[in-house]
């Protein structure tokens, strides 16, 4: 990749991730005890290098890693469904690193277990509480 093309990508991650920040919505209208459901907010998964995880606030931002690249959002939730915002994420190679977490669009919160779904509504895969 050329330096001007890296550079055009870095702008245009940056520009969206600021558009992102600046349109979460914050309205996760849920209801977060529900059985089986929950609020997502706090962290998930592993800071571990080469972990996926998320960190869901209050404020309706997402923020997270796919165990490669950092990734940024906004989140709402309807019932048990956490929906993802577009998400933005930096752009680096991670050779033999799963990046399934890329694809996420929604998720619900099962106990200590955030499953999460692609576009097609198909599990990808799962993410722990991360304990205090």
């Amino acid at each position: 990749m050329r330096s001007s093309d890296r550079l055009l990508a870095l702008t245009t991650g940056l520009l969206m991730a600021f558009s992102a920040a600046g349109c979460a919505s914050g309205d996760q209208s849920g209801d977060s005890g529900a059985a089986g459901g929950g609020s997502p907010v706090g962290a998930w998964g592993s800071t571990a290098a080469q972990s996926p995880n998320l960190t869901f606030t209050d404020d309706g931002t997402v923020s997270g890693s796919d165990g490669c690249n950092r990734l940024s959002g906004s989140w709402t939730q309807d019932g048990d469904t956490v929906n993802l915002g577009q998400m933005v994420s930096t752009l680096k190679a991670c050779p033999g690193v799963d990046t399934w977490l890329t694809t996420a669009v929604s998720a619900t919160v099962d106990g200590d277990t955030l499953r999460i779904s692609d576009e097609g509504g198909s599990e990808i895969g799962t993410l722990e509480r991360a304990k205090d």
